[in-house]
């Protein structure tokens, strides 16, 4: 039945070879792991898998194979307790939404403490204490204009912190675009020139060294003709952007195969002191962003990516990042990037029709100049043609 398995994978565009295959039968065959699918997934992952940027595809893959296939192995689980006490989440109207009590910053970062040296037991449903649904600003899986998430899964994204360590994943590069069109479109922004060494043939040249040479074949060769233009990415990464990944991918795997001198860097929400480049190792492998800063030359043409939907308070406060308590402001760090690098845009996923309701997004654009396009055709082709300047 492996086999199919296999030929699953391949259809999904993971790069797996007959002796990872071969490898995975052998470990079966010695009876490495328990008879446990979970076991089996991370063998599998483990063996055919050769590079972390394939995981999602991998997960997906396997989901659909072995789809159904874990009741085989248990047939009586548990059902998690959370899910038994989770209660459906409150709808309020809009008068009880705009009852709710708006604390600010800092003295909700003050309530949190007390609570916190207060509270002794779990609570559900209420309006003052940690817990799970209500009106609480402190918890989640209830309604509340702006609070302290903890644990659980975000609802209405209007966590001022969030109080739990988060997995993101990279953007694939080498996804299939859906259109073309996205590569089209920037390609606006090119500058061409001849460097490096000499690889291909230089047809005019060639033609006419000929000629001048009595007819005797002369070739020339010259350097390839390349893109020399210089892009910085910044890509917001998980949370809202969650509900972008398609679009991104398209972009970023599109912006790799057009600008030869890319590099990027991974943010989450706003720009703070530090950035990545691996979202598995973003706690251990840093860049400051002051190095990212100095690192590149002023012509460098800087794009974010990003929904820029978050609370003000992320970009505007010191200690406002929703996971950790950075010194300085975000805006501090997006007004000293757009000094050092002149030539940049903002490219926002969200549709146009939305910025206006989004207090962040006003903020942004501010920041940005009003520079910001949306991630369409037309919103890349006007961005584009900004850059090009």
């Amino acid at each position: 039945m492996l086999i199919d398995f296999f030929f699953t994978l391949k259809d999904a565009k993971i790069p797996v070879s007959i002796k990872e295959y071969l490898i995975l039968m052998e470990a079966m065959q010695k009876q490495v792991i328990a008879p446990s699918l979970d076991e089996f997934y991370y063998l599998s992952r483990m063996t055919l898998v050769k590079d972390e940027a394939h995981y999602d595809k991998f997960d997906k893959a396997f989901g659909m194979y072995f789809k159904g296939v874990d009741t085989l192995f248990e047939k009586h689980p548990e059902i998690p307790l959370d899910w038994l006490m989770k209660r459906i989440e409150r709808e309020l109207t809009p008068e009880q939404r705009a009852a709710i009590e708006k604390f600010g910053y800092d003295k909700l970062m003050d309530r949190l403490k007390e609570l916190l040296a207060e509270q002794k037991e779990r609570h559900e449903g209420g309006n003052k204490w940690i817990g799970t649904g209500g009106t609480s600003p402190f918890g989640n899986g209830g309604e509340n204009p702006e609070g302290i998430r903890i644990g659980g899964e975000g609802g209405k994204r209007s966590a001022v912190k969030v109080w739990e360590s988060r997995a993101f994943r990279d953007y694939d590069s080498e996804r299939e675009l859906g259109t073309r069109n996205i590569k089209v479109a920037l390609r606006r922004l090119r500058k061409f020139a001849r460097e490096g060494a000499e690889e291909e043939l230089a047809l005019d040249d060639t033609i006419r060294a000929t000629a001048n040479n009595a007819g005797y074949l002369d070739i020339k060769m010259q350097p390839e003709r390349k893109n020399n233009i210089k892009v910085l990415m910044l890509l917001d990464v998980g949370g809202t952007m969650d509900d972008h990944i398609t679009r991104t991918e398209e972009l970023f795997s599109a912006s790799k195969t057009e600008f030869k001198n890319m590099e990027f860097y991974y943010f989450h929400n706003c720009v703070y002191d530090y950035l990545w480049k691996n979202n598995r190792r973003r706690h251990a492998e840093r860049f400051p962003t002051w190095d990212v800063l100095r690192k590149y030359t002023p012509d460098t043409k800087l794009i974010f990516v990003g929904d820029a939907t978050m609370s003000p308070y992320e970009i505007l406060q010191p200690g406002g990042s929703v996971e950790y308590n950075n010194e300085e402001a975000g805006a501090e760090w997006l007004q000293r990037f757009t000094h050092m690098f002149p030539k940049f845009i903002w490219l926002n996923p969200e549709p146009e029709g939305l910025w206006q309701y989004r207090q962040s997004i006003a903020v942004i654009r501010q920041i940005m100049n009003n520079r910001m396009f949306p991630l369409t055709i037309d919103g890349l082709e006007r961005g584009m043609r900004l850059l090009s300047k």
